[in-house]
């Protein structure tokens, strides 16, 4: 008696599907889902690009891939790591979560992932990019300071291996036997890579394995960690200093003064420094006293209980570009040169902005 009752109180394991389902992916998603806040914020930023989207496609011809359907796709991509638009269209194909964020029904059918890239080569620039990230800092003004902030660079390897990185003159490969470049001078004066040629020999700090690479930089504000510029330039010693003042002269140029700019050591240098005083700008930077001719940071500067506060704040810089790199893919970034490396940059700096957003939130709204 015992056995037969477990018995029928085991569920039937039947593979007769059902056809139609009428459960909408809406009614799937759970209301407390962390990407219902995100998603409400990227179709308001959608609908106040729609007229910019109009300038960017013809009267007549074959429909493409509607842009703000193609951009939700790429924040998935994004923010769930997803290596490439293979496996983001294979994604598309079963994940629900996936289809009612880019919002596409249960059965419309996906696109090809060569339609994808190419529409998305088409569409995606730097004014697109820029005027996506503006807009969803405008969503954040209640959390960002104007006063303080904080800024740095980071190494960005390029899609591109050390063998492309021959001679300009057409010399041929000089690797040696077995691609061994021990002993082989090489420069990018000399040198340029024939996969991707914006990219540059890089090394980040001393003792480190020079890479083909990109830097990117953001600009960071001191209250809540969020990115309010972010730019990438070719990799030398000097863009980490020449993409700060830029992005404090843009501000400056706008009517947006800064206070205290905070960075590290690696921006202590007499020409930085004056420049960001004429902008009346306090540079909070790391003192590196073991620079020839010491730092150009003194006393009348670290004595103030604001330099020490920017000190604090600064590290928060790491998380920024830790979350870009192991979440958001940019490590080794994926496409070639760098109008393309500066738009996916830009733009992964605003899925950052919207991921942190909705956790700044008060609880209920």
């Amino acid at each position: 008696m015992e056995k037969s009752r477990l018995l029928y109180m085991r569920g039937d394991d039947l593979q007769q599907f059902q056809v139609f389902s009428y459960v909408s992916p809406e009614e799937r998603v759970s209301a407390d889902h962390p990407l219902r806040a995100i998603r409400k914020t990227v179709d308001e930023v959608l609908r106040s690009m729609s007229r910019q989207f109009d300038k960017l496609y013809a009267e007549t011809g074959r429909k493409s891939i509607p842009p703000e359907r193609l951009l939700r796709a790429l924040l998935l991509q994004i923010f769930y790591s997803v290596r490439s638009e293979r496996m983001l269209m294979e994604q598309l194909h079963y994940n629900l979560l996936f289809r009612w964020f880019v919002g596409l029904e249960m059965d419309e059918p996906v696109w090809n992932h060569a339609v994808f890239s190419k529409n998305r080569e088409r569409l995606l620039n730097q004014d697109i990019a820029r005027s996506f990230f503006e807009r969803v800092l405008r969503q954040a003004e209640g959390h960002l300071s104007d006063e303080h902030f904080t800024v740095d660079g980071t190494l960005i390897e390029a899609w591109a291996s050390q063998k492309s990185f021959q001679k300009k003159d057409g010399g041929g490969d000089d690797s040696g036997a077995g691609g061994n470049f021990h002993g082989h001078k090489r420069s990018n004066k000399t040198h340029q890579s024939k996969t991707d040629p914006d990219a540059r020999l890089y090394r980040k700090g001393g003792g480190q394995e020079a890479k083909l690479a990109y830097l990117g930089h953001v600009l960071m504000e001191n209250r809540n960690g969020l990115i309010v510029d972010a730019m990438a330039t070719t990799a030398d010693g000097t863009a980490e200093r020449d993409a700060a003042m830029l992005m404090v002269y843009k501000r400056w140029k706008q009517q947006q003064p800064i206070a205290t700019l905070g960075a590290d050591k690696a921006y202590d240098t007499r020409g930085l420094v004056k420049i960001l005083r004429e902008m009346q700008v306090r540079p909070h930077v790391t003192q590196n006293l073991n620079r020839a001719g010491g730092s150009a940071i003194d006393g009348r500067t670290t004595r103030h209980a604001g330099y020490q506060i920017s000190q604090q704040k600064r590290p928060w810089v790491e998380r920024i570009f830790g979350w870009m790199k192991s979440v958001g893919g940019m490590r080794k970034v994926k496409l070639r040169g760098l109008r393309n490396v500066d738009w996916l940059f830009l733009f992964t700096a605003a899925a950052f902005n919207l991921w942190r957003i909705p956790k700044l939130q008060p609880a209920g709204v």
